[in-house]
């Protein structure tokens, strides 16, 4: 039976400032999700498409994110962005793990569920869907 879906929508390009600033990345994700950026790479060009793939990366998670608080049923409340997230399995398909502290919420909202996650992006947005069956 499914208890919920959600699903997301995020603008790329608004990551953009954003993929730069280490605070805002600790703060909206946990460490497996972060991808590093060396922001002293020589070729130009090299550097504005490592931005874009970070980019994507960021918006389609956090649209995950959100997809998911919005399956849950609760929006943000309770949630610690970087306690929950995307990881893949070893052949690329993307599944949420969950910190002590969601898996807590998620227990007592919803008990023993799955949560399915779909994750797209194209060039100015990247969507999420997410289904948490019980």
């Amino acid at each position: 039976m499914i208890f919920g879906i959600g699903t997301d929508i995020a603008k790329v390009n608004r990551f953009e400032r954003l993929v730069k600033d280490n605070n805002f990345i600790n703060r909206f994700f946990n460490k497996c999700e972060i991808v590093d950026f060396d922001k002293n790479s020589d070729d130009i060009n090299a550097r504005e498409r490592k931005i874009k793939r970070l980019c994507e990366h960021y918006a389609s998670r956090f649209a995950a994110k959100e997809a998911f608080s919005k399956a849950l049923g609760t929006g943000f409340v309770g949630l610690e962005l970087c306690d929950f997230g995307i990881e893949k399995d070893e052949n690329g398909k993307p599944h949420f793990f969950l910190g002590e502290k969601t898996k807590s919420l998620v227990q007592k909202i919803v008990g023993e569920c799955k949560i399915y996650v779909s994750l797209s992006h194209e060039h100015d947005f990247a969507t999420a869907f997410v289904v948490i069956e019980v």
